[in-house]
């Protein structure tokens, strides 16, 4: 049985399409252990868990244990009142008789609490656990998700007498998206890109891309979800939970909350629609900068807020929906060409969708006729699409009839044998 290490740059609560990659591994001929990321601030994540008896996870501590110990004694000094001045006092004594320790120490003590040096410390600290424990278990095959998690399987998989197969698993496109607007980043990317051994990209969009910038047409694995996932009969009761009534319209965006993914254009465009509450499911960076934008508007009553959901659990929520929203804003490549899950978990919950008019997810409404594409940056058109389905129910009921059909072809179920062919490649 051939031993897979992969990497991924998260605490592997709600990443979905690890979760399956490394399910699908591990129930055919493959042992994984996937390394990631502790959380100190979530009680119910542990740093060793065993998914089935060939999938175990190891969460790596995230802080280093100097600085949680330089933290804890600030703390108890401030808590107990410590004379700052007399220990100020003993530190400038011990200044001047031995100044080549204590100015250095000092100034690295100040650096490492205070400034952008403590952030590259932690992660520092946290990429080198991760490769000292990837090299470790000298493992057969290498996987790093995503770019972020690129040196760590390098080393781990390259630095080493007998060479690993390493193979580069790139969710988003790395060169053009949110938050990676360095040109270091392509550079980056660059190097590893002619030192790994096969890459894996979401769809044919990005895939075409990869073409014209590297010279390659990497293999392509779609993120659909699974349907044993999906497919649950529990429905979680979202109305009685919002205290609205049985009959009122869900209008349903499930996902990270976060720039760039239209949810302050669905806001502007919620006074246009004919009727609906509008429910997010998540959380993220912009979540409290779009709770301010509903409390200004006056909108509480109709917009309301619910935190992220366990991956397995979340069906139970969509389940709910009158419809679903993908709005997707043309930021940068990564959005235009993006093809995400949450599309396809509304079409496995029988949820029509409203659509940004990008070209894969735009393909995959439209063929599969289980929804409304629209312009996601104008809220008017946002409100015209909503409108529609709610007009025209017997449309709504015929798209959600036509789910059923999609969802026998975009599933991870099918999906998976391409993970399959790409690891058969490296199994003999």
């Amino acid at each position: 049985m051939k031993r897979v290490g992969m990497f991924v740059w998260n605490h592997f609560t709600n990443d979905a399409r690890v979760l399956r990659e490394c399910t699908t591994l591990s129930e055919n001929g493959f042992d994984v252990e996937l390394i990631c990321i502790d959380d100190p601030a979530d009680s119910t994540i542990s740093s060793f868990e065993e998914v089935n008896p060939h999938f175990r996870v190891f969460r790596m501590k995230r802080y280093p244990t100097t600085l949680v110990w330089l933290q804890r004694l600030y703390r108890f000094a401030v808590g107990r009142k410590w004379p700052l001045l007399p220990l100020g006092a003993i530190w400038l004594v011990l200044a001047y008789f031995i100044p080549w320790v204590i100015i250095p120490l000092t100034l690295i003590l100040g650096l490492l609490l205070k400034t952008k040096a403590r952030v590259i410390w932690i992660r520092g600290a946290l990429i080198l656990r991760m490769m000292w424990k990837g090299h470790r278990g000298n493992y057969d095959i290498y996987h790093a998700n995503d770019l972020n998690t690129m040196p760590q399987a390098y080393v781990s998989s390259k630095w080493r007498f007998r060479k690993k197969p390493l193979i580069y698993d790139s969710h988003e496109v790395q060169t053009s998206r949110t938050g990676y607007d360095s040109p270091w980043y392509k550079r980056f990317e660059h190097f590893f890109i002619k030192r790994m051994d096969s890459m894996i990209v979401e769809n044919d969009t990005r895939a075409k891309y990869n073409e014209d910038l590297y010279g390659f047409y990497p293999h392509v694995l779609h993120n659909y979800p699974s349907l044993v996932i999906q497919q649950v009969e529990e429905k979680v009761d979202l109305h009685g939970m919002l205290g609205l009534p049985v009959d009122e319209k869900i209008l349903l965006y499930q996902g990270g909350i976060q720039a760039g993914r239209g949810l302050d254009k669905l806001i502007e465009a919620y006074p246009h629609f004919q009727e609906g509450t509008l429910v997010f499911i998540g959380d993220g960076r912009i979540k409290p900068e779009l709770e301010q934008m509903v409390k200004e508007r006056n909108l509480e009553k109709g917009i309301r807020f619910i935190p992220k959901v366990p991956v397995r659990d979340l069906p139970k929520y969509t389940k709910n929906a009158y419809l679903g929203f993908q709005v997707l804003n043309n930021i940068n490549f990564n959005h235009w060409s993006a093809s995400s899950n949450k599309l396809f978990e509304y079409m496995m919950n029988e949820v029509p969708i409203v659509a940004c008019n990008f070209p894969e997810i735009k393909r995959a409404v439209l063929e599969s006729e289980v929804g409304v594409v629209i312009d996601p940056h104008d809220p008017v058109e946002i409100a015209k699409g909503v409108n529609e389905l709610l007009q025209q129910p017997e449309k709504r009921a015929r798209f959600q009839e036509n789910c059923k059909k999609a969802r026998k072809k975009y599933n991870w179920e099918t999906e998976q044998e391409k993970l399959l062919d790409v690891y058969r490649l490296y199994a003999s």
